[in-house]
């Protein structure tokens, strides 16, 4: 996984960093990610934006506590959230997320990341595209709920 921050990039526990936003005008969708599939989540906003669909790109680094008030004002911008993980999605972050805006502010959402499946063996790179987490799918799920919006 490449490295995508510094000793300088900010960090505290229960609050989430911007990574990738439209250089002009607001985002239509919010992708929220955790973890190894961030750089992917990035190289997928700036593919998207080449399309002409603009992003915000969230890295939920915190999960507990999480960052409600992030999530809530990303979703009031965007109205439509894709999460992305590394992780099953049934109790997982996109879940924990879910949970969030079900009570305070729900919008379109996509969850990307194991789909309730068995683990397997393999490379990372292999497992993230047999579990349909690589970029191209990071970008299917923006399209669908773009769709639902």
């Amino acid at each position: 996984t490449p490295i995508i921050t510094t000793d300088e990039t900010l960090f505290e526990i229960g609050k989430a960093q911007i990574y990738w936003m439209p250089e002009i005008g607001l985002a239509s969708v919010g992708i929220i990610v955790t973890g190894g599939l961030t750089y992917r989540a990035i190289v997928c906003a700036k593919a998207l934006e080449a399309e002409g669909i603009k992003t915000k790109v969230m890295n939920l680094s915190s999960i507990k506590p999480i960052d409600k008030e992030g999530i809530i004002a990303l979703a009031k911008e965007t109205h439509a959230i894709v999460t992305v993980e590394e992780h099953q999605t049934m109790g997982g972050m996109g879940s924990a997320v879910a949970e969030v805006l079900a009570q305070n502010y729900p919008v379109a959402m996509e969850f990307i990341g194991i789909q309730d499946k068995f683990g397997q063996s393999g490379t990372p790179d292999e497992l993230i595209e047999h579990y349909g987490m690589g970029v191209l799918h990071i970008a299917e799920a923006v399209k669908r709920v773009l769709k639902r919006k």
